[in-house]
């Protein structure tokens, strides 16, 4: 089975390796951050030499070093600080590091590898090999050997060696070590100190040691203990440092540049001094190296030999020790850029409470730029010259749990003025000393005050997305010396670092800003919902009335009947009548509706009607769910629906005009109506069908309950597309489609598209049968539909200044019966008589149009005539 394992997974590599495309395609879609890290890992290790059991120090040093080649540490390297002082971790809950689609593209070769030492370097075993050859040649050439002698090329060997072994370093503080032991073998001195170049935040330069008075046999930990900075061009350091000269020097209490206070204070007795500069590839001093006292007795002074291969040697360490620092940066850089991501990553962990998110960004930002405190002040919408809210966060409680984090009352008014005119100005501030800057008044008029609790201060403007609106103010004051623990002044990666943050401080705040503003808004709504469904439903009362209440049959009422009419039935009857044909449909014991819940929400939906509408009200809903319980039950239609499709046509007849204002959604978009911001198309149609969910859903209107979870959204979708379908311009579209299934005999039943094109076309038919019923009714239902349009062009005329369609105008009311003849031409003959193709039962609908329309065109030959003057 084995065997046969084996040759199926060959087959399938050949495969594999014959379809590159589809491989590296599959590798795409499917791979895991596993794989890739673990194929990442497996190449980079097969490059990594390890320590060797026989070695002790060798091993030591392995496993002091960080793992740079894991794939964790891929993306950030160690985050170990040079110096002795201790940098505070990251905030917790730092993002993994992803790896981009062209980093995965690139070779495979790491960046930093470990030599057989277990030291870090950028190159690889054959890369320091090819460095070795050339390095070996340069030495020979600028070596100095004395006449070609035999000592002079052993020198030049051991230099050589030398430079091999300090070339693939990148620690500084170890390579200086390094250093220390090397010149110690070129030539015998008593002490040793290495000097580094450093720049303050004027961009002055200084030295700082990173060996000081260090004698042979001084362990790496031992050598970095302390830490002393030299001003440059001072002393004979600071002079070789500037110069760039090496100094030579027999007797050190004959140079005036010497400082014998150092001799004083340990009792040390310094003789001879040879110091000299280090240089890196552009011939600029990156540091000072420097030996005291050459062994060999009281009077022995450093020789010119000396000096050669002191130069050569250093000449070599400046460019490895540029590198270090060079690496040093990036990891500076990768911890900065760490800290961003840790802030990134609580943002969008926190976007619900805009005090906790601020007090993340607070504790993160002085976590990282050891300030005394960090205030971050909101700007007010409502106002130019006011913050809303101001949060504020001493270093000392990044490690204390608050309960109200927000602190008004702990702010002076001078934290809000410097805070204010970064506002208004959209630019950042930073003062290396508050009590000596004249700039703003409220410093010369009260100092004193100033003085006792800011020094130096940087403030920078959080902006929003667009970068065009400050939203608020961050705001740090008195940056600590970890050293000395006194106030220093921001530098400029302060200022670039917290300009950083505030773009991630911008997003975050707006977030949440929005959020918790949708959120009031979401709670405003559910407060107003539920304002609304109290008095939307209808009062208890009335509903206890109907359910007692005897309920005429369908025959007595005449809702079988196409030329049924309202008028003669009082308010109490429609609902006794509406609550009939939902019994009859047998929808009442299909779904097990509570009676109760049936009565009280058809009262609801009557109630949601309003009053004022002359045509588009409860009794107009009403007839257009008799006309559809008349197509179900007299035309014969209800055997080829489901129950969930009656269902869903009779909610939607009794709701497809709920809450409408007497107006058309042409008047609605033109009108800037709040409803017209809601929906970009049948905008009353999309409102009917919210209202219709809004009973639904209301608290004893829920005739639905006893539809399982997926009959309940079929129906509401059934619901919605029927209540927009009465929209005429959705009509209008989709009517072609339907009539070209019909007239060729395509329509199939059980085709669920058709079926929906069916119901579409089964409410316009009922929306507009006024058209079909008795000339009496339907006549006086037009004087109806004319009242309401014409108090649509009166508002037209009056409210947007413009002139009604003949439609809408009441000046026009002559041409109404000429219009209801096109009415009928364009909109109804064609349905009714697609209608009566389908079931024969539907005729009278066709019956009735076609009647009406003789009737139409007799008054509107009339009207041309002179003989008639209108309906109203």
């Amino acid at each position: 089975m084995e065997d046969y394992c084996c040759a199926e997974r060959e087959k399938l590599e050949a495969w594999l390796d014959d379809h590159l495309e589809f491989t590296h395609s599959y590798f795409i879609r499917k791979a895991s951050r596993e794989m890739v890290n673990g194929w990442f890992a497996e190449r980079i290790h097969s490059n990594q030499p390890f320590a060797s059991k026989d070695n002790p120090l060798q091993q030591r040093a392995h496993q002091s070093s960080t793992d740079l080649t894991s794939p964790a540490t891929l993306c950030f390297l160690n985050n170990r600080c040079p110096s002795p002082a201790t940098v505070p971790s990251p905030a917790p809950g730092t993002p993994t590091c992803k790896i981009l689609a062209s980093e995965f593209d690139r070779p495979l070769r790491p960046i930093v590898v470990k030599d057989s030492e277990g030291s870090l370097t950028f190159l690889s075993e054959a890369d320091r090999q090819s460095v070795i050859v050339q390095g070996g040649s340069v030495m020979g050439e600028g070596c100095v050997t004395g006449g070609g002698s035999g000592s002079g090329i052993d020198r030049c060997a051991r230099l050589l060696e030398l430079v091999k072994d300090v070339s693939s370093h990148l620690d500084v503080t170890a390579l200086c070590h390094k250093i220390f032991l090397h010149i110690n073998e070129l030539m015998t001195a008593d002490r040793y100190s290495l000097f580094l170049v450093g720049e303050d935040s004027s961009n002055r330069k200084f030295l700082v040691s990173r060996l000081f008075d260090v004698a042979e046999g001084s362990t790496l930990e031992e050598s970095s203990s302390s830490c002393i900075r030299l001003e440059w061009n001072k002393g004979i350091v600071g002079h070789v440092a500037a110069t760039g000269q090496l100094l030579n020097i027999k007797n050190a209490y004959e140079d005036p540049r010497f400082n014998a206070e150092v001799d004083l204070i340990t009792g040390y007795k310094t003789q001879s001094i040879l110091c000299l500069p280090i240089k890196n590839h552009r011939d600029e001093v990156v540091g000072v190296a420097q030996a005291i006292n050459k062994k060999g007795g009281e009077d022995s002074a450093f020789s010119e030999q000396d000096e050669r291969d002191f130069s050569a040697y250093l000449a070599f360490s400046g460019i490895v020790l540029h590198n270090a620092q060079l690496y040093e940066t990036s990891q500076l850089e990768n911890r900065r850029n760490q800290v961003l991501l840790d802030l990134a990553s609580l943002i969008f962990e926190e976007q619900q409470c805009l005090e906790v998110l601020l007090r993340k960004i607070a504790g993160t930002i002085l976590s990282f730029m050891q300030a005394q405190a960090c205030t971050v002040f909101i700007a007010d919408d409502d106002s130019m010259n006011s913050f809303s809210s101001v949060f504020y966060m001493k270093y000392e409680e990044l490690r204390e749990v608050l309960d109200a984090p927000k602190r008004d009352c702990d702010v002076n008014q001078i934290n809000y003025m410097y805070a204010q005119y970064v506002k208004n100005t959209m630019q950042s501030l930073n003062i290396s000393d508050v009590t000596k800057d004249q700039r703003f008044p409220w410093t010369r008029e009260n100092p004193d005050h100033t003085s006792n609790q800011i020094k130096s201060l940087l403030c920078t403007p959080i902006r929003n997305d667009k970068k065009d609106k400050v939203i608020g103010v961050c705001q740090l004051v008195n940056k600590m010396d970890e050293a000395s623990s006194s106030v220093k002044a921001f530098n400029r990666n302060d200022e670039q670092f917290l300009e950083a943050f505030t773009i991630f401080c911008g997003l975050g705040i707006q977030n949440t800003q929005m959020y918790e503003t949708v959120e009031r808004a979401m709670a405003k709504q559910e407060v107003t919902l539920e304002v609304l469904s109290y008095h939307a439903s209808a009062a208890e009362e009335e509903s206890q009335e109907l359910q007692v209440s005897t309920v005429p049959s369908a025959q007595s009422l005449r809702l079988m009947d196409f030329s049924f009419s309202d008028f003669d039935l009082s308010d109490i009857e429609t609902t006794q009548a509406t609550i009939r044909m939902f019994v009859d449909l047998n929808l009442v014991q299909n779904f097990q509706m509570k009676y109760t819940s049936l009565c009280q929400w058809v009262l609801s939906v009557k109630k949601n009607y309003r009053k004022n509408v002359a045509y588009h009200n409860w009794r107009h809903a009403f007839n257009t769910a008799q006309s559809m319980f008349t197509l179900l039950k007299s035309g014969h239609l209800q055997n080829n629906l489901s129950d969930l499709e009656v269902l869903a046509l009779m909610i939607a007849t009794l709701s497809h005009d709920l809450d409408h204002r007497g107006v058309n959604n042409s008047y609605i978009q033109r009108s800037d109506h709040p409803l017209a911001q809601l929906y970009c198309h049948s905008t009353m149609e999309h409102h009917h069908f919210d209202q219709c969910l809004m009973i639904l859903n209301s608290s004893g209107n829920q005739i639905l309950s006893g539809l399982s979870l997926n009959e309940y959204k079929t129906t509401l979708k059934m619901i919605e597309r029927a209540i927009l379908a009465t929209d005429l311009a959705l009509y209008m579209k989709r009517r072609g489609e339907f009539f070209e299934l019909t007239k060729n005999s395509q329509f199939v039943w059980e085709d669920e598209q058709h079926k929906d094109l069916l119901r579409s076309m089964l409410m316009t038919a009922c929306d507009i049968s006024a058209i079909t019923k008795p000339w009496p009714v339907q006549k006086r239902i037009a004087e109806l539909v004319a009242t309401e349009f014409f108090e649509q062009g009166d508002k037209e005329r009056q409210e947007l200044n413009i002139e009604p369609s003949d439609l809408m105008n009441r000046e026009k009311k002559d041409k109404i019966p000429s219009m209801q003849v096109s009415f009928i031409d364009a909109i109804c003959t064609q349905l009714y008589e697609t209608l009566a193709g389908m079931s024969e039962f539907c005729s009278p609908l066709l019956e009735g149009c076609q009647k009406n329309r003789q009737h139409w065109k007799r008054l509107a030959e009339e009207s041309e005539k002179g003989l008639v003057a209108g309906l109203v």
